[in-house]
């Protein structure tokens, strides 16, 4: 699967129920918007993750959070607190 922001490659899976493909650890379907097996979608270091401490996307119409300083949704970089 291909980024559509950078063009790198990232792993994707396949959706089970509208068959597009999609990020490996989506929880949502970005497509079909079906729910997957939160056990199969769990990526490692998912014990790292404190939706406490989330810092969200500043695109008002994404719904994605910064990690890395970029947007896992929409691949935005974070600039920092606004």
């Amino acid at each position: 699967m291909e980024c559509p922001h950078c063009h790198k490659e990232i792993s994707g899976k396949k959706c089970p129920n509208c068959g597009k493909e999609i990020p490996s650890d989506s929880i949502y379907c970005m497509q079909c918007g079906t729910e997957l097996d939160l056990e199969e979608a769990a990526g490692q270091g998912e014990d790292e993750f404190d939706p406490e401490n989330r810092i969200l996307c500043s695109d008002g119409t994404c719904t994605g959070i910064i990690v890395d300083g970029r947007c896992i949704e929409c691949g935005k970089p974070f600039s920092g607190m606004e």
